[in-house]
């Protein structure tokens, strides 16, 4: 029975690492080909498709080589929250929704991305109510719905 019960929890263990998170990779690019690092300057920046790098199976664009060599060195720091989708989406609605990359915001040394289009701009939604709520709700609904599908 011991050697049952160790065989199931393996293979349980192997299932879950072969699942791999969602990321929005909108025009083949997480934050649609969009700088990560630019960021965190407080600048929406277009990335170079010529200087590109993959991180956890998905393709990160950026303007200079300065700042590939940067998200090189400590990806997780880079890395959009909720894989790249919309947050205030995520929190409010469980659900995963493409991303305006001009409409960010860094809070607490991370990187949020959120919908801006059609006169709908989440970012000013997510502001106006209580940004720490959401975000508390968007990191507990994430883990139901991060895993590719």
């Amino acid at each position: 029975m011991k050697t049952y019960l160790t065989l199931l929890f393996s293979f349980f263990i192997i299932i879950a690492s072969a699942q791999q998170i969602d990321y929005n990779t909108k025009k083949s690019f997480v934050a649609e080909g969009y700088d990560v690092t630019e960021y965190f300057n407080n600048k929406a920046i277009k990335g170079d498709s010529k200087i590109t790098a993959t991180h956890d199976n998905v393709k990160y664009a950026f303007a200079t080589q300065d700042n590939l060599n940067k998200f090189k060195s400590n990806p997780d720091k880079f890395i959009p929250q909720y894989g790249g989708y919309c947050a205030y989406a995520v929190a409010v609605n469980n659900d995963k929704v493409d991303i305006n990359p001009k409409t960010f915001e860094i809070r607490d040394s991370k990187l949020y991305l959120f919908y801006n289009s059609w006169g709908v701009n989440t970012l000013e939604k997510w502001s106006a109510e209580n940004p720490k709520q959401l975000q508390a709700k968007a990191d507990a609904n994430w883990q139901g719905i991060k895993i590719k599908k």
